[in-house]
């Protein structure tokens, strides 16, 4: 029997494979990937120290490519799965596209959007925390202490 939970470590688990990649760049290991009727229609990973770009957080580059995909700013329809709690950033973003649902792993206490207020959000967007948490934790840990 498949259940919302399955459903969502099964995604969650393809946003750790895109935060994976991010590690092996030496990019703060964060992935994402939006999903839109059961199906996977964008991937992406932080590119900030690539792309020379601040906003380049997995999360935009996810949102972007999910627009071009579907050829419209709205993802109303769609879920994206992130390793990390979204900054403030990335969830002023996600209002925009007014996301139908954020499925998070890790928290942030430090940088994410609900250290400033849980409105950054669209009130229609669902959210959905700690979904593989311990091992989205992992390796942001592993990676800062790889810094250290």
């Amino acid at each position: 029997m498949t259940t919302a939970a399955n459903i969502h470590e099964r995604y969650m688990r393809e946003a750790l494979k895109e935060a994976q990649l991010a590690f092996g760049l030496d990019e703060v290991p964060v992935g994402a990937v939006v999903v839109c009727g059961d199906r996977i229609i964008s991937r992406a990973h932080n590119l900030t120290e690539r792309l020379i770009d601040p906003t380049a957080h997995a999360e935009m580059q996810a949102i972007t490519a999910a627009t071009n995909f579907i050829g419209g700013k709205v993802l109303n329809e769609c879920t994206l799965y992130v390793t990390l709690e979204p900054c403030p950033m990335c969830a002023g973003a996600l209002f925009w596209s007014q996301i139908g649902r954020i499925v998070y792993g890790a928290s942030d206490p430090k940088r994410g959007y609900s250290t400033v207020s849980d409105r950054l959000l669209h009130p229609k967007t669902e959210v959905v925390s700690g979904v593989l948490a311990s091992e989205c934790s992992a390796l942001m840990v592993e990676f800062f202490n790889k810094k250290r």
